[in-house]
């Protein structure tokens, strides 16, 4: 009977340790161009349990054939946090193209020169990290990680990088990256510019199939990118689309709009709506990220990765109100 009850016990604590939700330690990435709190911004960010903020400085790219950083950080006064401030830099894939060792030293020494600039002019609190934002390919991937390590080399800093979902699933052809710690991009898993029925932002079941072996990946280092930003896709009469930013459900409840569907809508009366002129019959379809969705993704990460932070994508009055983190 005693054998019965201890097994009994154990089976009970079985059950209960597999079904509850690890605690993952949180924080956001920050990728405005003008650093700026409000109140709802700020309140998150103090709630965040890892004491770092992950800031965009500065795009790189490519125009006309010459090196060039893209909408440079501003701060405004309001800008005040206890958070370690680590500068992330986005470069655009075409920058890497044809670039010759002469220019990846350049484009390193370049890159540290301006987040230095930057860092000390703002009297921002930077930690010991810079992170690097490409979606690079098979064609770029061993110039991007030779200037990874002449970043590295140049800065004295650990120098991590984001990691998109292909560059899981595909990694015979778009290699390893030569760093210890990598963030993985749980979003973006189809083109919003495409007819499609299915989230663009997050389909889970395309991130699970290109996760199936994530357990495989060689780096071991991974924190978890995920998305809790929305948008508006709208469809004119051609067919085409674009994208308004941080649109939501209630931002479709307007009386000259007529519902389609739970999220979308379809414009009755010309005019100028969320700063752009739609016309009568353009379609608006609301993209938004739900707790389940995101619940469903850590659940399934968790049987992947052993341990990972969660830095939320992004920091934003818009996004950060009724969420639970």
């Amino acid at each position: 009977m005693k054998h019965l009850k201890f097994l009994f016990l154990f089976l009970l604590f079985l059950t209960v340790s597999c079904s509850r939700k690890e605690n993952h330690p949180y924080t956001f990435y920050y990728w405005k161009t003008k650093l700026k709190l409000d109140n709802a911004e700020r309140k998150a960010l103090d709630k965040a349990t890892i004491p770092y903020l992950y800031t965009r400085f500065f795009d790189v790219d490519k125009v006309n054939g010459k090196f060039q950083p893209v909408a440079v950080i501003t701060k405004d006064q309001s800008f005040q946090t206890d958070k370690q401030i680590v500068p992330t830099v986005f470069i655009t894939n075409q920058t890497l193209l044809g670039i010759s060792a002469e220019e990846i030293r350049f484009l390193a020494e370049s890159i540290h020169l301006l987040i230095q600039k930057k860092a000390e002019e703002y009297h921002l609190n930077t930690n010991n990290e810079i992170q690097i934002d490409c979606d690079w390919t098979a064609g770029t991937r061993n110039d991007y990680f030779k200037f990874l390590k002449a970043l590295k080399k140049v800065s004295g800093k650990e120098i991590t990088c984001t990691l998109r979902l292909h560059q899981v699933k595909d990694k015979k052809q778009t290699g390893i990256p030569p760093v210890e710690k990598v963030y993985l991009m749980c979003y973006s898993t189809s083109s919003p510019l495409e007819k499609s029925d299915k989230n663009s932002i997050l389909d889970v079941n395309i991130l699970k199939s290109y996760l199936s072996k994530m357990e495989d990946y060689p780096i071991k280092n991974v924190e978890v990118a995920l998305p809790i930003y929305s948008w508006g896709i709208v469809t004119n009469h051609l067919g085409k689309h674009k994208l308004i930013n941080a649109l939501s459900k209630r931002d479709l409840e307007n009386s000259n709009f007529k519902k389609i569907s739970d999220h979308e809508v379809e414009v009755m009366k010309d005019g100028f709506y969320f700063g752009s002129y739609l016309n009568k019959g353009f379609k608006i379809k609301v993209e938004e990220i739900s707790e389940e969705q995101l619940n469903d993704v850590i659940a399934f990460l968790q049987k992947k990765i052993p341990h990972f932070n969660i830095i939320y994508y992004q920091l934003d009055s818009k996004f950060v109100l009724d969420r639970k983190f």
